[in-house]
């Protein structure tokens, strides 16, 4: 049964300070890298939602002894390649960071494991990652290239040249994952995404040498017997950290501290677009923790949006972000446009699809092409008309900026699915009620 989330009022004025929940993408590969370590490793402020939990239990069932306590998650690694459980079917749940990375790590496992996921992730594409998983010598038994995907690693993984070009963290990160355990050199030329693989396994003291270029990393790792333990206090999520900064910006005369946010420079695109739109949110207290940097974001309301050709060099560092800044946009004074977005349409649900949904809904006009959004701002809208958002594929995203959106601009909405958050941000009504929203 589809449970709604009925939004009446805008919310009024606050001026708090929040902290949010652990980082997601750190959080899994957090507990992927310490299942390949020799020893205990202990983090603290692990986000516990669905993608997280499922990432738990799969590693449980492949023999990896896991303590999750109100604190601290506990993982006894088996070492690399350490896996014990054999022909087990893993459940990714939502996660298609969780399932693609763990191919990589598969990679090399002598049994057939069968990993399996939800509606929403069945119909998400895995022929980018089993491309070159393939050439490091596994072999797959999929679906058209999605879920349900059977992998059966190689004896002889041969270390790869690969070439990405999506710009996609997860492919390159189940390339590194593959090559920790392959004898040799695999080389990755990687259009530029998010960096947190790379984080760790400079932390980690892992054989690599990364030459930054214009356009691209170029990455080699040289594969090792074994990595040592990960202890990690993880920091707050800039994605789910971002409905709040919009939130803040959207209302009407507030301020909001949120402290201890990762401000990875791979991630933080939606500061630099919203820098861009005459948005400033102030950095406080910045310092660096493992290689991650981290701070705390002062974010103030402001009327004088100004509209954005949006540069397209900033669209991987923010693609989790764009339909809440379609949201600022709409209330920009003048037309933004938006380009190059077609991986938008690969997540959950296709996204950049149903930011012009939203929009429409609104009362924003928009002309929306298969990559593409030009959005035409509106600085006076009021919306006094009832909306409902539904059947979006339980897309925690959607399902989150459609709630910023009703307690912005106004009228009342009829929100389906909100246990979508379990997925990535659990906590998310309960931190908005903090500010004083009423549901």
């Amino acid at each position: 049964m589809n449970k709604f989330l009925k939004i009446n009022n805008k919310i009024k004025p606050f001026k708090k300070k929040i902290t949010i929940e652990g980082d997601k993408s750190i959080s899994i590969r957090w507990a992927l890298l310490a299942s390949q370590s020799d020893g205990k490793s202990i983090a603290a402020n692990i986000l516990r939602s669905e993608d997280v939990l499922s990432t738990l239990n799969s590693l449980k069932k492949l023999g990896v002894k896991i303590k999750l306590t109100k604190k601290n998650c506990e993982i006894t690694g088996l070492g690399l390649n350490g896996f014990k459980s054999k022909n087990v079917t893993l459940n990714a749940g939502n996660s298609g960071t969780f399932g693609r990375l763990m191919l990589g790590l598969l990679t090399h496992a002598k049994f057939k494991t069968k990993i399996i996921g939800d509606s929403s992730l069945s119909k998400r594409d895995f022929t980018r990652v089993i491309k070159p998983l393939k050439k490091f010598g596994a072999n797959f038994l999929t679906n058209s290239g999605k879920l349900p995907i059977t992998v059966k690693g190689t004896t002889n993984p041969k270390p790869i040249n690969y070439v990405e070009t999506k710009g996609s963290a997860q492919v390159k990160s189940s390339i590194m994952l593959a090559a920790l355990n392959t004898k040799g050199t695999t080389i990755i030329k990687a259009k530029k995404s998010r960096n947190h693989t790379e984080l760790l396994f400079k932390y980690l003291k892992i054989p690599m040498k990364i030459t930054k270029k214009q356009n691209y990393d170029l990455i080699k790792i040289d594969g090792l017997k074994k990595i040592k333990k990960l202890n990690y206090k993880i920091p707050s999520d800039i994605s789910s950290s971002a409905f709040f900064i919009v939130l803040t910006i959207l209302s009407d005369n507030s301020e909001l501290i949120i402290k201890n946010v990762n401000i990875n420079s791979s991630r933080i695109g939606i500061l630099k677009i919203i820098n861009l739109m005459n948005i400033k949110i102030k950095l406080q207290n910045i310092r660096s923790y493992k290689g991650e940097k981290i701070a705390d974001l002062i974010v103030v309301s402001q009327k004088n949006i100004k509209p954005i050709n949006c540069p397209e060099n900033l669209n991987s560092a923010s693609i989790d972000e764009f339909l809440l800044i379609f949201l600022l946009a709409a209330k920009a004074n003048g037309i933004s446009y938006f380009k190059n977005l077609s991986e938008l349409n690969e997540k959950e649900s296709p996204r950049l699809i149903w930011g012009s949904k939203i929009l429409n809904l609104m009362g924003i006009k928009n002309i929306v092409t298969d990559s593409s959004i030009k959005i035409f701002g509106n600085p006076h809208l009021k919306i006094d008309k009832k909306i409902t958002i539904k059947n979006f594929l339980k897309d925690h995203r959607v399902f989150m900026t459609s709630v910023v959106a009703a307690l912005t601009f106004g009228g009342t909405w009829n929100i389906s699915d909100k246990d979508s958050i379990n997925t990535s941000f659990p906590s998310f009504i309960s931190k908005i009620k903090e500010l004083g929203a009423k549901f």
